[in-house]
């Protein structure tokens, strides 16, 4: 079963299948989410509260990329 992404994913970290960082979820939009590679401290904080955000920087996150969601977000290995 594919991980689903809801708003609760904001501020969530993203890494790779190897566990490299890659950044924080900063919106979740149709199941989608923008994630930020470079957040600063204030962004950082903004996410932890719920407060989404975007910014040219960001970059795409699809369901179909995930090998799993928790405590921070899993990329697959294979993408």
């Amino acid at each position: 079963m594919t991980p689903q992404l809801t708003d609760d994913e904001v501020g969530k970290t993203v890494i790779d299948a190897e566990g490299k960082e890659l950044g924080i979820v900063a919106k979740v939009e149709r199941d989608r989410a923008y994630v930020d590679p470079n957040p600063s401290v204030a962004e950082h904080l903004l996410a932890k509260i719920g407060v989404e955000g975007d910014d040219e920087e960001d970059y795409l996150v699809t369901e179909d990329m995930l090998e799993s969601v928790g405590d921070e977000i899993r990329l697959r290995g294979d993408i």
